[in-house]
Formats: C-alpha cells, sequence, structure tokens
C-alpha cells in the first residue's frame, strides 16, 4: 500500500455515503471505505456473513477511488442471489465465490485490504485465515461487528498491530508490522504510534464523527 491519501479517503467517504443510503450502517460503511481508499487498497477482499450489503458497496466505493478491484466470499448461493439483488448495478463491480471462507481467503494471498464480518461462522478461524492471508508488509485486515467478540475473537500475534475502534458494532483493525525484539515491544509500539483515531458524538444529533489525528496528543482532552 502507498502513505495514506487524505484526499482518496475524503472522495471514498463521500462516494459511500451516496451510494450506500439504503444501508442499514452507513457510518460503519463510510469509515471503512475511507479507510481502504486512504490507504490506497488495490485488491480488497471481503467475507460476509450473510448478505453483501453497505459494506460491499464501501468496498465498491473504494475500488473506484483506487482502480483497485473488489472480491466477496460467500457461503450459499442463496446469499449470493439475495446479494446481486440488494446491490443491484453496484453487484457487477464485485467478483463473488462461494464457498469457506477460511479457505479460500488462501487464494488471495496479494489482498491488501480484507475485510470480514465477525458474525460470520467459527470468525476465529476465519480471522486467522486473514492473517495468514496478508503477511505481506503494509496488509491490512478489518473485522466489523467485533464489539461482542472479545479479544480472544482473533490471533494477537506478535508481527501484527491491532487495534479496536469502538464504531458501529465495532471495528477491528489489524496491520502487518515489522516484528519488534521481544525486549523492545512495548517502546517500539509507541514509537510506532505515528496517529490515532478519535470518535466525538455530537451531543445535540447523536451523530458520529471520525477524526485521524497525527500529532502527538495529550492522555485527556477536555471538551
Amino acid at each position: 500500500m502507498a502513505c495514506w491519501s487524505a484526499e482518496n479517503a475524503t472522495k471514498a467517504y463521500l462516494r459511500a455515503f451516496k451510494m450506500g443510503k439504503r444501508g442499514k450502517e452507513p457510518d460503519v460503511a463510510e469509515f471503512i471505505s475511507a479507510f481502504a481508499a486512504g490507504n490506497n487498497a488495490q485488491f480488497m477482499v471481503m467475507a460476509c456473513a450473510g448478505v453483501a450489503g453497505s459494506t460491499a458497496l464501501a468496498l465498491v466505493a473504494a475500488a473506484r477511488q483506487t482502480g483497485g478491484r473488489v472480491v466477496c466470499i460467500l457461503n450459499s448461493l442463496d446469499y449470493y442471489v439475495a446479494s446481486k439483488s440488494a446491490l443491484g448495478n453496484y453487484g457487477d463491480c464485485i467478483h463473488f465465490v462461494i464457498g469457506d471462507a477460511k479457505t479460500l481467503l488462501n487464494d488471495y494471498k496479494t489482498a491488501d485490504f480484507v475485510l470480514i464480518d465477525c458474525n460470520i461462522s467459527d470468525h476465529k478461524s476465519v480471522l486467522k485465515a486473514a492473517q495468514e492471508c496478508a503477511k505481506h508488509e503494509g496488509a491490512l485486515i478489518v473485522g466489523y461487528n467485533a464489539l461482542h467478540k472479545g479479544p480472544a475473537g482473533w490471533s494477537n500475534v506478535h508481527e501484527f498491530k491491532t487495534n479496536f475502534l469502538p464504531i458501529g458494532e465495532g471495528l477491528l483493525v489489524i496491520r502487518k508490522g515489522t516484528p519488534s525484539k521481544a525486549g523492545d515491544q512495548g517502546v517500539s509500539s509507541r514509537k510506532r504510534r505515528k496517529s490515532r483515531w478519535v470518535v466525538k458524538i455530537d451531543k445535540w444529533t447523536g451523530e458520529e464523527h471520525v477524526f485521524r489525528i497525527t500529532s502527538p496528543l495529550p492522555e485527556e482532552i477536555k471538551s
């Protein structure tokens, strides 16, 4: 992946907003789209627990911004038919594959953005398979619907950096990084933290606003 592009992220966010007005979780979808496009993802693979919806549209929006492509793994033909119907013409922008995500992810080792629905059956094994799939430097794995899965829901091995974002039903962000030495793991992890995501809730409208802050912040910010 190339370095972060705020322009790509913004354009993909707006495109996802326009495309996904019918989605049940537009805030989550728009954030996923911005995150994928901002990281200039070229090959995006997602595994759905059911019918592909707003999150699939999010990757289509990102792919249109970056010139990338999208593969969607579904576990049944029924979900494929329902997904094509739900996505309309946008379904033609996605390559659908039917089968077991744990096995099929092994076929996409060049993917630089992997999106997993944590409601998928045996989500722990699917996330581990995604980590095996995305072992090259800079690859990103994002799990959505991760809020109630707990830390046992993924393999937090040392060569991956894991962050949880309280957006929607929870986003788990896993990035392949350079392995750190055992004695310096805590220190090097702090040095690598060049930016952070901040979620603010508008007390009047209830809207979620997500900001990426690249400069160091004090431990507590008073509003």
